[in-house]
């Protein structure tokens, strides 16, 4: 197994960047030959060929390749992106539920630049499954934080949303 390299960071990068340049069929073998300079059980590579699959449409494609590269032992950011993106792609597929549960786990894992994403994602899961008030409140939360100023009131009506209020 080869290691990923500077330089095979920045041709990743470059091959990321021009995804609009590519027809979706051609992206993907772009990105699977890259890929493969790893190996093909390469948990990076595995990795870079799902957000490919899942970057053109197919998240049936890509589902399984993000859950092989975490079994792998995907590390670092990409492990967290990783988690997103299946989970995103697991909604997109119709299983809610299951993305939902993914991201409560990822979510009491750790925490990074992540989270606001995780926190997206896991809004939309719950809107799919009936609970908008919830999903809103999870957002309105996350959007606290990034606030100049009114934090403490938004935490407040982000808490009201899904708490009654008591006198």
């Amino acid at each position: 197994m080869t290691a990923v390299t500077p330089e095979w960071e920045t041709r990743n990068d470059e091959l990321w960047a021009a995804i609009d340049d590519h027809d979706p069929a051609d992206f993907r073998r772009l990105i699977a030959d890259h890929a493969a300079v790893l190996g093909d059980d390469h948990p990076v590579s595995l990795f870079e060929r799902a957000c490919a699959w899942d970057s053109t449409g197919h998240s049936d494609k890509a589902v399984p390749l993000y859950d092989r590269a975490l079994a792998l032992g995907l590390e670092g950011v990409r492990r967290r992106r990783v988690v997103i993106q299946m989970a995103s792609s697991i909604r997109n597929l119709g299983r809610p539920a299951e993305t939902l549960a993914l991201l409560t786990e990822e979510r009491m894992r750790t925490s990074d630049e992540l989270d606001d994403a995780v926190v997206v994602m896991s809004a939309l899961a719950l809107a799919d499954l009936g609970r908008e008030r919830e999903g809103l409140s999870m957002v309105v939360t996350a959007m606290a934080a990034h606030l100049p100023r009114y934090q403490r009131s938004t935490r407040n009506y982000a808490r009201l949303l899904v708490e009654p209020e008591t006198a």
